[in-house]
C-alpha cells in the first residue's frame, strides 16, 4: 500500500475530527503495536459516531490508488480504525500477520466491519483470503456488506466459486448487486446458468427475480437463457422487459439480437443510450 492513500485517509480524518480526537489518533498511530491495537478497539470511546464528509477529490484519489475502494458513508470510527490498521508495520510478516489475526479473532461486529473494509489496504493480501470468504458466509448483515460492497478485495482475490457465492448470496438476500466491485469483469458461465435455474425456481413459486440479475447472463446466452429473455419480454413488469432488452443487446448470440429487434421501442431506447442498467439499480 502506498503512502499516498495513508495520507489521504489522514486528511479525511483531519477534516472530520476535533483537535482532541485528531491528537489522540495521531498519538496512537505512532504507538507500539499493542497500544495501537488497543486503540483500534477503544476508538468509539474517544471519537464521534458521526458519518464522515468526503470531497470529489478524496473519492478520485482513493479510487486512483486502489481502484474500487471507497470510504463514502463511513462513520468516523470505521475510517479511523481502518487508518489505525494501516499504521501497523508490515516489514516483519510473521509479526504483522499475528497482530492482524489477533484483531480478527477478538473482534465484535463493528470491529469486523472495519477489518473487512481494510482488506484492500492490508499487506500480504493472500493471507486474508480465508477471512474474506468466511465473511461471505456471515449471518451478520453489516459484516457481509463490508466485504461485498465497494470492496475491491473479492474481485482481485476470490476464485470463481467464492465469487459466485458472494454474488448469489447478495441476490438471495435481495441486496443491490451493482454495489459489488468488479461485477462485469467477473461474469462467468457457471454463474449465468445458476442464475437461470434460480429464476425458474422463483417463477415456479410465483415470485419475481430482481431485474439486475440479468446483467450477468448476456455473455453466456444459451437457448435456455434466451427462453428466459422471452419470458421477461412477456412479463407485465416493465423493468423485466428492460432487463431482457439490455441483456439481449449485450449478447453476441444472433438470436438474441433478433429477439430484441421485435421490441422496437426497447431496441431504440438501448441503442440510443436512454436505457442502461443504471435505470434498474435499486
Amino acid at each position: 500500500m502506498s503512502d499516498t492513500i495513508k495520507h489521504r485517509l489522514w486528511e479525511i480524518i483531519g477534516r472530520n475530527t476535533s483537535d482532541a480526537e485528531s491528537e489522540w489518533l495521531e498519538q496512537k498511530g505512532t504507538s507500539a503495536p499493542l497500544e495501537l491495537m488497543t486503540a483500534f478497539v477503544a476508538a468509539p470511546r474517544f471519537l464521534s459516531k458521526k458519518i464522515i464528509e468526503t470531497t470529489d477529490e478524496d473519492k478520485w484519489e482513493l479510487n486512483t490508488e486502489v481502484p474500487g475502494f471507497s470510504v463514502e458513508n463511513w462513520s468516523l470510527v470505521r475510517l479511523s480504525r481502518v487508518w489505525l490498521v494501516t499504521q501497523l508495520d508490515p516489514s516483519d510478516k510473521e509479526e504483522y500477520v499475528k497482530n492482524v489475526d489477533t484483531l480478527f479473532d477478538t473482534a465484535e461486529m463493528n470491529e469486523l466491519v472495519a477489518l473487512y473494509s481494510a482488506l484492500p489496504l492490508l499487506s500480504y493480501p493472500e493471507q486474508w483470503l480465508f477471512r474474506a470468504t468466511d465473511a461471505v458466509r456471515s449471518n451478520m448483515g453489516f459484516v457481509f456488506d463490508a466485504i461485498a460492497f465497494h470492496n475491491p478485495y473479492p474481485e482481485k482475490h476470490f476464485n470463481e466459486l467464492a465469487w459466485n457465492q458472494l454474488v448469489l448470496k447478495t441476490i438471495f438476500n435481495d441486496k443491490p448487486i451493482h454495489l459489488i466491485e468488479g461485477l462485469q469483469n467477473r461474469m462467468n458461465e457457471k454463474l449465468a446458468v445458476t442464475l437461470s435455474d434460480f429464476a425458474h425456481e422463483r417463477w415456479a413459486a410465483g415470485r419475481s427475480v430482481p431485474p439486475q440479475v440479468w446483467r450477468l447472463v448476456s455473455r453466456y446466452m444459451t437457448p435456455t437463457i434466451l427462453a428466459d429473455m422471452q419470458y421477461l419480454y412477456n412479463s407485465e413488469n416493465r423493468e423485466d422487459q428492460k432487463a431482457a432488452a439490455l441483456a439481449c443487446s449485450e449478447s453476441s448470440l444472433i438470436n438474441a439480437n433478433y429477439l430484441l429487434a421485435k421490441y422496437t421501442d426497447l431496441e431504440k431506447a438501448v441503442k440510443s443510450g436512454v436505457l442502461t442498467w443504471a435505470e434498474l439499480e435499486h
